[in-house]
This record gives structure tokens, C-alpha cells and sequence, in this order.
């Protein structure tokens, strides 16, 4: 009998945390769970962690670590809390770690996993988007085998397999269009949170699902896929595809292209990371193209959906862009989702924080923070004079 992997997930409570405990949670002799963590609900959090049997819960917000304490008291599990509380659950070395906490919050958590040299699975798109080349530059030094998670970027691994990447002609990432793909320019200023927050085909977060609504979840994807598969700028493009079932494609160099097709279900990619380079059983609903019936492409309009041209342009800027592109964006959204500002603003103020910027590139995971910060304070102020 193999011996138990150990898994740790950090954003345990999320969509993507979830899906991973739903496949381990069918096989529970196949995997030992070292740590479990989340932001700030406890319930979820706990109920998990007993669960799946956790040797550690780690609850970001500092001031839930008491209500956390509490309810694993008795359980065996232990907890803990606070940004220092994540990078220790990531000393804990796992076999396996799925990074899906969102945001720059799970960037050092991320590094201390992947500095242990063992698999990651990365569904957390700052990690690269912010700091590519520190990411990069651990991996080698380390060793880690690092698996892409986003259904575009696993769908792309998928096409790869057994060939060189230098044979590699162009790579499309596919994308819904989200829920605004058919809006005019004047219907998008009257849109809601409420309504952005739908996404048609995925179920995710309320962050991802704007991005989404955006299209600055394909920009920040288009970063991500520049540093995971490493063709030039120039060989990726982005197709709109509103049923979601053509996750990427791949054309080498004697004009063959691959695609890798799956229903809208996070528990396909994650499983192809869990099991690689195995495949596992899972309960996902099997894809049915006739039923289906037919698959539309168009090219995305970057007028109404600027987030591709700004992603973009921060790659071929360079240096700090990204990691300025991604912390403005979190605040807009944030701004957005408290209704302070509207939803035609959130790519305004990416743009204007952009431009204002000094793009020194960051040397250091010190330097990331710091050019994260001073790009929130900025998108920060541009989001007040919106309301004043």
C-alpha cells in the first residue's frame, strides 16, 4: 500500500480550497492534511480541518484566533493565526501545497512552500503576476515542481505534454467574456456588484468573478501564462469563447494545434494537479458536445474591456508594472464591491495609477511589498476623488 501524501491548502475555505478537499475527501487514505488555513471564517475553517483530520488551521485575520482556538478546542487540531502563522504552516514542507489564497496575501506563504522543494499547485495568480522572476528564480534554486491550476494555464500544461516548447508556434487562452461580453460601454457604467459578481459558467469568488466581469482575470492570466511557458509575448493571443468548454490551445510549429476541452468545473484541473502524472477518478460531469451543440469564438474588444491592453503593456514594461497593475486592481474592485465607485472606474484607476508610477523592478520580496503599498495608497486616492 503507498504510503499517504501529506497536502497542505492554504485558502482552504475558498472555491478552489473546497474543490481540492471534495476530491482528497473521496480517497482519505491517499492523503495526509498537514495544514488547512483561510482568512476569516472560522466555522468553515474548523469544520474542515476536523473533517480531514489537520494537524494545523491557521486563520489569517489575528483578531478570529481565539474564536478559532475555540472551536478546535478538543479536536486535536491546532491552530493558529496571523500572516507569520501561513508561512509557518508552509515550513511544515507538504508533499503537495495548493496556493489558492487570493491576492498578494499568499505570495511569502507561496515562496516558503515552493523554497521546500516540493509540488505546488498554483491557483493564486499574483504569485507570478507580482513577483515572476522571485517565484521563477525559487523554483530553480529549489527544485519544485510547480503545477498550474487556473483551468487556462493547467490547459495549456495539458497540450505540452510530451512536447518541446520550442516548438511551440502560438498559445490562446480562451475566455467567457464574462457576464458584460454583449454590454455597450453606457450599460456597463449603470452596472451593479450584484451583477458582476454572476459569472455564467464558474462559480468563484467575488474578487475573481469582477475580474472576470473585467477581463482583468485573462490580463492577470496573460502574465501568469508570459512566466509559466515561456514563448514571447508576441506568440500569446486571447479568444472569447462564451461556453467555456475550450480551455486553451496550443499550435506547434508543423500548424497541428491542441485543445483541451472539460466542462466548467474546477475539480478537472485541480484533480490533473493532485494526480500528475497519474490521472484520477473524479465526479465531475462528463463533457457532451452534441448536447452542447456548438462552440463560439470572437476576438475581445479592448475598448470596452481595457484590462487585456493594460496587461499587456505592463509585461512589456516590465520591472514594477505588474506588481502595480495587480495591487491598483485590488483596491478597485474592493472600491467597486463597496459600491464607492462605479464599475467602468475599476479599469480607469489601473490605468492612471500606471501611469504615474516609477517601474524600478523589485529585487526583493521586501520590494514587492513596498511597491504593492504605494500602488494601493495612490489607487486608494483615486478612488476618493471618484466619490468627492
Amino acid at each position: 500500500m503507498k504510503a499517504a501524501r501529506t497536502i497542505s491548502i492554504f485558502g482552504a475555505t475558498g472555491s478552489v480550497g473546497c474543490s481540492t478537499l471534495d476530491l482528497i475527501g473521496r480517497d482519505p487514505d491517499a492523503f495526509e492534511v498537514l495544514a488547512l488555513t483561510a482568512n476569516a471564517d472560522v466555522a468553515k475553517l474548523a469544520a474542515a480541518a476536523v473533517t480531514h483530520r489537520a494537524k494545523l488551521a491557521v486563520i489569517a485575520d489575528e483578531s478570529r484566533y481565539a474564536d478559532l482556538k475555540a472551536a478546535l478546542a478538543g479536536t486535536g487540531v491546532e491552530a493558529a493565526a496571523g500572516a507569520q502563522a501561513l508561512v509557518d504552516a508552509a515550513d511544515l514542507g507538504a508533499d503537495w501545497t495548493m496556493a489558492a489564497i487570493v491576492g498578494c496575501a499568499g505570495l511569502a506563504p507561496i515562496l516558503g512552500a515552493v523554497r521546500h522543494g516540493k509540488t505546488v499547485a498554483l491557483a493564486n495568480k499574483e504569485a507570478l503576476v507580482s513577483a515572476g522572476d522571485l517565484m521563477k528564480s525559487a523554483v530553480r534554486a529549489s527544485g519544485a515542481t510547480l503545477l498550474p491550476v487556473d483551468s487556462e494555464h493547467n490547459a495549456i500544461f495539458q497540450c505540452l505534454a510530451g512536447s518541446s516548447i520550442e516548438r511551440v508556434r502560438k498559445i490562446t487562452l480562451t475566455a467567457s467574456g464574462g457576464p458584460f461580453r454583449t454590454f455597450s460601454r453606457e450599460a456597463m457604467r449603470q452596472v451593479t456588484p450584484a451583477q458582476a459578481v454572476k459569472h455564467p459558467n464558474w462559480s468563484m469568488g467575488a474578487k475573481i468573478s469582477v475580474d472576470s466581469a473585467t477581463m482583468m482575470n485573462k490580463g492577470l492570466e496573460l502574465i501568469e501564462a508570459y512566466h509559466l511557458f515561456p514563448v514571447g509575448l508576441d506568440r500569446f493571443s486571447i479568444l472569447v469563447h462564451p461556453q467555456s468548454v475550450v480551455h486553451s490551445l496550443v499550435e506547434f510549429a508543423d500548424r497541428s494545434t491542441l485543445a483541451q476541452l472539460g466542462c466548467p468545473d474546477m475539480r478537472v484541473p485541480i484533480a490533473h494537479a493532485l494526480a500528475w502524472p497519474d490521472r484520477m477518478e473524479t465526479t465531475c460531469r462528463p463533457l457532451d458536445l452534441a448536447e452542447i451543440g456548438r462552440l463560439d469564438f470572437e476576438l475581445p474588444d479592448e475598448d470596452r474591456f481595457p484590462a487585456l491592453r493594460l496587461a499587456r503593456e505592463a509585461i512589456e514594461a516590465g520591472g514594477a508594472a505588474p506588481i502595480i497593475l495587480n495591487a491598483a486592481n485590488e483596491v478597485a474592485v474592493a472600491a467597486f464591491l463597496a459600491g464607492r465607485i462605479g464599475f467602468l472606474d475599476i479599469g480607469g484607476i489601473v490605468e492612471d495609477v500606471l501611469a504615474r508610477a516609477n517601474m524600478a523592478p523589485a529585487a526583493s520580496i521586501d520590494d514587492v511589498w513596498a511597491i504593492d503599498r504605494a500602488a494601493r495608497r495612490q489607487a486608494e486616492r483615486l478612488a476618493a476623488e471618484l466619490i468627492n
